[in-house]
């Protein structure tokens, strides 16, 4: 509802704490203070006392029976409607802004209206454009708003407030940095949250483009590259209605990562989204065997592509005479009229689609052949009684044009329309027909097809010449069982094959259906970590969103994965092209200063052209790093995380090592994450126990790794340096 304010008589700071942190001492600030608490608190009250009765509405109509399908429809609308309801209780109030004529908006996780149907509004959902000023305006560009003020609860409890003056009586460089602060500086879950309430400018201009195609998020560490990429999710699916029919796919990089922001859309009231990896969108194939990355470098470039497509349609059949036997006669189909059936059941795509056209075709051309060979022997059989019929009558005297011939498929032998579509339903489900079909255009299987392809030298040679005889033969080496790079391989010999049968989609819900279905076409696809993406895992995205409305977050810097790409114009080449949106997150919120001094020297050795992240917030704790030998790398870990859980109560600690160290740090290491670097990508901790970085920096691209290491943390770094003595 747009309300009048007095904006406290002007009182900046007028929260729990002043905006450098320092409780407000006089009784002048308490008394502001309690009076902006309060006056909140009035309004989370009334609207919660709104959402309850929304939510119970809603619930109540929830319990009738569906009568039919479009009373099933709206069902199903009213319990996506309950359930954003029902996630949005908690933090249901979280942003003020107070115009410069005096009106004001709050601003909140969903939209609600005063009561009655034409109700004003009382809280303005965050995706909703009127909501857009409380993340873009600025002091040097107020967008019409006096003031911006950050509400921050637990349960239905105001606990305080920040206020930003937004009429020109300060330049800050970060909106509402005293609330996004507060907020980086809370203790890690292990679980990411939400942050509709401290979203920056840049990321709110990240989440709210436009998605006509392609955008390529290049961020550093901790500028927040997954927090826009989900609520960029949740945004599309409030502004365009339509997404939610065809489902947004999530992709990230590992199965704990998706783990990690698993709670983030839910909480956001988005159910239609699919989360994934690349290794388990094909929902029957699971990878069950590592590889060099030599091998997943050879599997992942581009080439494969056309190779594939050229090699299924090779198996396509030619052209030929076709024999087929029908209740004990031989019909010939002509090599011209199966060439002319081919070339129109080719127009379909892919090759099983092509082959049921086929048969469809085929079918009727013998229905034809029957009835003309029906039709001709009844011809030779009317003419030879003609000839008879014609001696007795000449015999007789008679005139055998005076005799009136009996008409009808009954007496003339001639098969009516409806006997003729009787006779080629038979012929479609006759086993003897189906068994020709299935010898000349057999039905295909994409992991037989593929295996064979990679085993087999010479057809590797015919399709993908550009391999050398060395790279054929690490590829035709070992092959099953499949390993990560095959799968991109497989959707794509799956993709060129299509369904022998497709599914109809079932289930109640868009996601269900989608997740179910390799070939559903999504809105919307997000990528998170996208630098890890080969060109063949790129082609995968691109099937499953043909209209290229395609968002990738990543920092290129980072990048771990057996391709050689060092720049995202190298990474998206050779899907998009150049027609693609690049976008940048500058700055940094997670990682202190104090860490971020660390990684200059390790970008320059990961050859990065890119300016890092600048870090805005300091922890005050500066890394340190302690020598031991390899000998007691166990006891010495054990006793830095265990130093590093009592510093970090309540929040989390996590310890990045060389692959070769993990398992060694398992055995004495069982309540806290043990990673590699690569795993550690795209989550955090309050605290990282670092294992020997050097270790790490001389893994494959193993400088980007250590970028990874040194930035996972939000507040304190440890490095253990190992000796080189035992």
């Amino acid at each position: 509802m747009r309300r009048k304010s007095a904006l406290n008589n002007g009182t900046a700071g007028a929260g729990e704490v002043t905006p450098d942190g320092v409780p407000p001492t006089s009784t002048a600030e308490g008394a502001a203070r309690r009076s902006a608490v309060d006056e909140e608190q009035a309004f989370l009250d009334l609207a919660t006392a709104r959402h309850d009765r929304l939510t119970e509405r809603l619930q109540v109509e929830l319990s009738s029976e569906a009568l039919d399908a479009l009373e099933r429809a709206r069902q199903r609308m009213l319990r996506q409607q309950y359930e954003e309801l029902r996630r949005a209780r908690e933090g249901l109030v979280f942003g003020r802004l107070d115009g410069l004529d005096g009106t004001v908006r709050h601003v909140g996780r969903v939209g609600l209206r005063d009561d009655g149907e034409d109700g004003e509004p009382l809280l303005v959902d965050w995706r909703a454009p009127a909501a857009r000023p409380f993340y873009t305006a600025t002091a040097v560009d107020p967008q019409g708003q006096a003031r911006r003020r950050h509400i921050r609860t637990t349960g239905a409890v105001v606990v305080g407030v920040d206020d930003e003056p937004l009429d020109g009586t300060t330049t800050a460089g970060l909106v509402g940095e005293g609330a996004l602060l507060a907020a980086l500086d809370q203790r890690r879950t292990g679980r990411m949250s939400t942050a509709i309430s401290t979203l920056q400018r840049e990321q709110d201009d990240i989440i709210r483009a436009k998605a006509t195609g392609p955008l390529i998020v290049q961020g550093g560490p901790g500028t927040g590259k997954t927090v826009v990429a989900l609520h960029r999710v949740a945004y599309l699916l409030f502004t365009h209605r339509k997404l939610a029919d065809q489902a947004v796919l999530v992709l990230g990089p590992s199965p704990r990562f998706l783990q990690y922001i698993g709670q983030v859309l839910p909480a956001l009231g988005e159910t239609a989204v699919v989360s994934a990896t690349c290794d388990t969108l094909l929902a029957d194939v699971r990878v069950g065997r590592d590889e060099s990355r030599i091998l997943a470098e050879i599997k992942g470039r581009a080439l494969w592509q056309p190779a594939l497509e050229s090699y299924v349609a090779s198996l396509l059949p030619r052209p030929r005479e076709l024999k087929l036997r029908w209740e004990g006669e031989f019909y010939v189909i002509t090599a011209a009229t199966v060439a002319q059936a081919l070339a129109s059941a080719m127009q379909e795509r892919p090759y099983h689609r092509a082959r049921a056209a086929f048969a469809e075709q085929l079918h009727h051309l013998l229905a034809e052949a029957v009835v003309e060979q029906r039709e001709a022997l009844m011809d030779k059989m009317e003419e030879g009684f003609e000839d008879i019929l014609a001696r007795v009558d000449s015999s007789m005297g008679h005139d055998r044009h005076s005799v009136r011939m009996s008409t009808g498929s009954d007496i003339d032998g001639l098969l009516s329309e409806e006997e003729i579509d009787h006779l080629r339903t038979r012929i479609a489900e006759n086993a003897t027909i189906a068994r020709f079909i299935e010898a000349w255009w057999p039905t295909l299987d994409a992991e037989t097809l593929l295996g064979d392809l990679l085993t087999d030298r010479t057809l590797l040679a015919r399709f993908a010449p550009q391999l050398s005889p060395e790279e054929m033969a690490v590829v035709s080496a070992e092959v099953t069982p499949w390993a990560s790079s095959d799968i991109p391989l497989l959707d794509a010999v799956a993709d060129l094959l299509g369904e022998v049968d497709a599914p109809q989609p079932q289930g109640e819900f868009v996601a269900a259906r989608a997740r179910r279905q390799r070939g559903w076409v999504y809105g919307h696809v997000v990528v998170d970590e996208a630098q890890e993406l080969s060109e063949m895992q790129w082609q995968m995205v691109l099937r499953r969103c043909p209209s290229r409305s395609i968002t990738a977050v990543g920092d290129i810097d980072q990048a771990e994965a057996a391709h050689r790409h060092t720049s995202w114009a190298q990474a998206v080449q050779a899907v998009f092209g150049s027609r693609w949106t690049a976008a940048e997150l500058t700055i940094c919120y997670r990682t202190p200063r104090e860490v971020m001094k660390l990684t200059e020297p390790v970008l320059q050795k990961a050859g990065s052209h890119n300016t890092p992240p600048l870090a805005v917030r300091s922890s005050g704790i500066a890394p340190w790093e302690l020598t031991i030998t390899p000998a007691g790398l166990a006891d010495a870990a054990a006793q830095a995380v265990r130093q590093l859980q009592q510093r970090w109560q309540g929040g989390t600690v996590g310890v990045i090592a060389p692959a070769d160290r993990v398992a060694e740090l398992l055995a004495v290491l069982s309540d806290v994450p043990v990673l590699t670097a690569t795993q550690a990508k795209g989550l955090e901790w309050d605290a990282t126990l670092l294992i020997d970085p050097h270790g790490i920096a001389a893994e494959p691209r193993g400088w980007n790794g250590l970028y990874v290491a040194l930035t996972r943390c939000t507040q304190e770094l440890g490095q253990l340096i190992l000796t080189q003595q035992s």
